[in-house]
């Protein structure tokens, strides 16, 4: 492990540290660890811990790792250095997705409109891919990318239109959903959340040297043996899936799958291996970051980690565009 991972996966592990002792009710560093060693179910300060903070932790953690990671797998695929997870539409599909079970069925709990989520993020996917294609030559990052900015304005109209004819509960749920947090989600979402970044991440890792020869060009692929489609189709999976449950599952978080990658070629070269697993530490280490400050700036209220993010992820990005050129396709 580089001195550069190892300070990275430091304060990784200081930011989920934080974010279990800071918040509304701050507990003490011994209480935490006094939480999951020796809990004692009397004490509210463990209760506060356990049950509310460590699932946020974990959903902070996993959402951010696999924003991040999508952010790569997008950017690398495409070669496209602003592509991120919303170019494939997976925010506006998710959104609609998420309407229409709150309108339809019923649903008011994230754990049971989160499929629905997840559903919709892979649906609008899924037709992005299909729209994106090239009939000559498979599928084209520049076709992708605009099928993808089409769907999500169509999609975004059409969830529009549906909450202007929804009642006051679907509103709130939205209003809720859409400006992107942690809070509240329960331990199962995070479980979820956590099998998605495991699943999704895995295909990512094993892409990781068919995405390195795509860099060169599609015809240089296929010489060294790579079916450019077949790579695009599972890295375009592996974004549905990560991208997808991260948006059902937090709602649409901005910049840090865009910012995300940046940072980590910049540390560590444009070697996949390297860029995808530090691109979603890095990731983890924002969503947390700005979860962190969304409960400290305006305690005892708070101010949704996807309202922070972007406020933070905005500034980073023109700095990281003007201290770093950017590689061209």
């Amino acid at each position: 492990m580089s001195r550069k991972t190892f300070a990275l996966l430091a304060v990784l592990i200081l930011l989920a540290a934080l974010s279990l002792a800071v918040g509304s009710r701050s507990v003490p560093p011994g209480e935490v660890m006094r939480a999951f060693t020796a809990n004692d179910p009397a004490n509210d300060l463990h209760l506060v811990v356990r049950e509310l903070r460590l699932p946020r932790t974990l959903l902070g953690l996993a959402a951010g790792g696999a924003l991040g990671l999508a952010g790569a797998l997008m950017q690398a695929v495409t070669r496209n250095p602003l592509a991120e997870p919303g170019l494939l539409g997976v925010n506006a599909g998710a959104a609609l997705a998420i309407v229409l079970g709150a309108m339809v069925f019923g649903l008011s709990a994230i754990t049971q409109y989160i499929w629905f989520g997840i559903l919709g993020a892979g649906l609008a996917g899924v037709a992005v891919f299909v729209l994106g294609r090239a009939h000559e030559s498979g599928t084209d990052p520049v076709r992708l990318v605009l099928a993808g900015a089409g769907l999500s304005v169509a999609l975004g109209a059409a969830t529009s239109l549906l909450i202007l004819n929804a009642g006051l509960g679907v509103l709130d749920i939205f209003r809720n959903w859409g400006a992107g947090g942690l809070a509240g989600r329960g331990l199962g979402v995070s479980l979820t959340m956590c099998m998605a970044l495991a699943c999704g991440g895995a295909v990512a890792l094993l892409l990781a040297p068919a995405l390195d020869a795509l860099a060169l060009g599609q015809d240089l692929g296929r010489a060294l043996g790579l079916d450019p489609r077949r790579v695009w189709a599972l890295a375009c999976l592996a974004v549905m899936v990560l991208a997808g449950a991260a948006t059902a599952s937090a709602g649409p978080i901005a910049f840090v799958g865009l910012v995300a990658p940046h940072a980590a070629r910049a540390l560590t070269g444009p070697a996949s291996a390297r860029v995808l697993p530090l691109s979603a530490m890095i990731g983890a280490m924002l969503l947390l970051l700005a979860d962190i400050l969304g409960r400290v700036l305006v305690a005892p209220a708070e101010v949704a980690a996807g309202i922070v993010a972007a406020l933070l992820g905005g500034p980073v990005f023109i700095h990281i565009v003007r201290r770093f050129r950017l590689a061209r396709p």
